[in-house]
């Protein structure tokens, strides 16, 4: 079985070494990779390409995919769908690495359990340590939708292993123009997903380049996104499974998918998330998934008590994120 690889590449050169060389020493050997210049503005591509000459015997399963001006993350990632010819898509970020039996692990345990998707553990890598983020297990698509809604299982795209038939049969792709949130596709995905399994292992590091990177500034046209892959999201699995299925679920999943604006570095993104998905708000204290800090900034948000927010995310984002995980 071949496994297609694909790897959106713009302003990564600080990292792309790194996680070319984890590609290159995967030790499954029937992989395509499919790296997508989205147009990259610094010497990333260089760098790609003399990382390749040092792993010849590799030359042949490798595709460059150019594109003449920056698309964006969920285009790149459909061009390299596109192109994919392997039984299973993987989708790796530039920026980060892979231990290299991550492929060989995820494709036997697909084999061995006949399953359309495999999902991992992962960790979170600073510059200097690691968190290692420990997933549910789940083998029952539904019961993997649940966990991806309530927000106790990430539906980030670079820790699962997926059958290409899923994407094809069903015409799924990413929400080109609308990057924030764009992740979301995954959770489309798992919808038509026959058996999952799951791997209690991490393979891959997910590169948190900075502290501040937990505190960002949202842009307006990053809450358009937010707001229409959240209500996309929704909509698309009310038409496949009916409204009352996951109607507790789907309000869970609102709260998540806002829940970033709280720790935003500019204070009006409290007032934002008050606007949003409202009617999710009573929901708050029955999400199990939710941790009591959690639940205790977003009621605190609710009643107007911002002051409760900023000395939480001073403590966290600042001293946690950015003195012990540096």
């Amino acid at each position: 079985m071949t496994v297609s690889i694909i790897i959106p590449i713009y302003n990564v050169e600080r990292y792309i070494e790194k996680c070319v060389c984890s590609l290159m020493e995967q030790t499954y050997e029937d992989i395509q990779y499919i790296f997508v210049d989205d147009a990259s503005p610094d010497g990333s591509i260089a760098l790609l390409k003399k990382v390749l000459k040092d792993y010849p015997l590799r030359s042949t399963e490798v595709k460059l995919l150019v594109h003449e001006k920056n698309k964006g993350l969920p285009a790149a990632r459909n061009t390299g769908v596109a192109h994919a010819e392997g039984d299973y898509i993987y989708h790796c970020d530039s920026d980060d690495w892979m231990d290299e039996d991550c492929i060989q692990e995820m494709l036997s345990t697909a084999v061995e359990q006949n399953a359309d998707i495999v999902y991992t553990d992962w960790y979170l890598t600073f510059y200097k340590n690691e968190r290692y983020m420990r997933q549910p297990y789940c083998t029952d698509p539904k019961q993997a939708l649940s966990a991806m809604l309530d927000g106790s299982m990430k539906y980030n795209v670079w820790n699962k292993l997926i059958k290409r038939d899923l994407y094809v049969k069903n015409s799924i792709c990413f929400p080109e123009g609308k990057g924030m949130g764009e992740d979301m596709t995954m959770i489309k995905l798992f919808a038509h997903a026959q058996k999952v399994a799951h791997i209690p292992k991490a393979y891959y590091h997910y590169m948190q380049t900075n502290s501040t990177a937990f505190t960002k500034k949202f842009k307006e046209s990053h809450l358009n996104d937010i707001l229409e892959n959240t209500q996309n999201t929704i909509a698309y699995l009310d038409e496949v499974f009916g409204k009352d299925i996951f109607l507790k679920e789907c309000f869970f999943f609102q709260l998540n998918a806002k829940l970033p604006l709280l720790f935003s570095e500019d204070k009006n993104m409290f007032s934002v998330w008050r606007s949003l998905f409202t009617e999710a708000h009573p929901y708050i204290k029955m999400n199990p998934s939710f941790s009591n800090r959690t639940k205790f900034i977003q009621y605190a948000a609710t009643k107007k008590q911002d002051w409760v927010i900023r000395i939480y995310n001073l403590i966290l984002f600042r001293f946690v994120y950015g003195f012990l995980y540096k």
